[in-house]
C-alpha cells in the first residue's frame, strides 16, 4: 500500500522574508530595464532600495522564526544579480556602450560578476564551516556583496550629478570597478554593522549622525551616496587595522596560555 505524505501546514508569517527577497530580484530586474531606457536615477534608486532590503529580510526571517534553507540561497541569488550584475550592467550602458571602450567595459561587466558569484559562494561555504571566535564576528571576509554594488556604482552617482566629464576616462572607471571586484572577493576584513557595539557616551553622536545621514539622502541623493561611498572606502583600511591588532592580542594571548616546555 503507497503511503501519502502529508506536510505539515506552515504559517504565512514563514512566507514574508521569501516574498520580500522576491520583491528585491525584481528591484534588480526593472533596475536594468529604466537602465536600457536610459532612466539612470530611477534605475539607481532601486538598486539602493534593493541593498536596504537585503539587509532586512535577514533580520526579518529571524524575528519572524522563519529562517529556511531555500529563504538562504533565495538571499544569495538576489545578491548576485542584484549586486554584481545589475551594477556592472547600468555603468556599461551609461558610460561604455557606443563607444570605442565598449569592450573594456564589458569585461568589467564580467569582472564584477564573476568577483560577486566568488564572494557568495565562500560565504555560504563558510556558513557551514567551524566557529570562529566571537570577536572575529565583527567583521565580513571581504566587501560584503551590497556594499560592492553600491560600490561600483560611484561612477554613476558622478554622472547624475551633472558631471558628465565621468565618461571621458573609461580606462580610470574600468580599473575601479576591478578594484571592487577583488574588494568583495578578497580577505580584507570589514567591519559588520550587525555585531558593531556602540559605548554608551557614543550613542547619541551616532544617533544624530544617523539621523543627519538619511535626512542628507532625501534632499542631497547623489551628494550623500558619493559621501557614503568615500566614507566606506575608507572604512576598510580602518576595518583592517583594527581586525589585524585584535588578531594579534587573541595570538598573544593564546601563547600565554600555552604549557611551557
Amino acid at each position: 500500500m503507497v503511503k501519502i505524505r502529508t506536510r505539515k501546514p506552515r504559517s504565512f508569517r514563514q512566507l514574508i522574508p521569501n516574498l520580500l527577497t522576491i520583491f528585491v530580484i525584481c528591484a534588480g530586474l526593472t533596475s536594468v530595464r529604466f537602465g536600457m531606457d536610459g532612466k539612470y536615477g530611477f534605475a539607481l534608486l532601486l538598486i539602493v532600495l534593493a541593498a536596504v532590503l537585503d539587509a532586512a529580510d535577514g533580520k526579518l526571517a529571524r524575528f519572524l522564526d522563519s529562517v529556511t534553507p531555500i529563504g538562504a540561497e533565495l538571499d544569495s541569488l538576489a545578491d548576485f544579480f542584484n549586486f554584481g550584475i545589475a551594477p556592472g550592467l547600468l555603468i556599461y550602458f551609461a558610460i561604455f556602450a557606443g563607444t570605442e571602450h565598449a569592450n573594456l567595459g564589458w569585461l568589467a561587466v564580467l569582472v564584477l560578476a564573476v568577483c560577486c558569484a566568488l564572494r557568495l559562494a565562500r560565504f555560504n561555504v563558510a556558513l557551514d564551516s567551524d566557529e570562529e571566535p566571537t570577536w572575529k564576528n565583527q567583521y565580513f571576509v571581504g566587501v560584503p556583496a551590497p556594499a560592492a554594488g553600491c560600490l561600483a556604482l560611484l561612477p554613476m552617482f558622478f554622472l547624475m550629478l551633472g558631471i558628465a566629464e565621468i565618461r571621458d576616462f573609461p580606462v580610470l572607471i574600468f580599473a575601479y570597478l576591478v578594484i571592487v571586484g577583488l574588494l568583495a572577493v578578497s580577505t580584507v576584513p570589514t567591519m559588520s554593522i550587525k555585531h558593531l557595539k556602540i559605548a554608551q557616551e557614543w550613542y547619541l553622536v551616532v544617533l544624530l549622525s544617523g539621523t543627519a545621514f538619511l535626512a542628507s539622502l532625501v534632499v542631497y541623493t547623489w551628494q550623500t551616496l558619493i559621501a557614503g561611498c568615500a566614507i566606506y572606502l575608507l572604512s576598510v583600511f580602518f576595518s583592517a587595522s583594527r581586525y589585524y591588532r585584535q588578531l594579534k592580542r587573541a595570538e598573544a594571548g593564546a601563547d600565554d596560555k600555552a604549557p611551557k616546555a
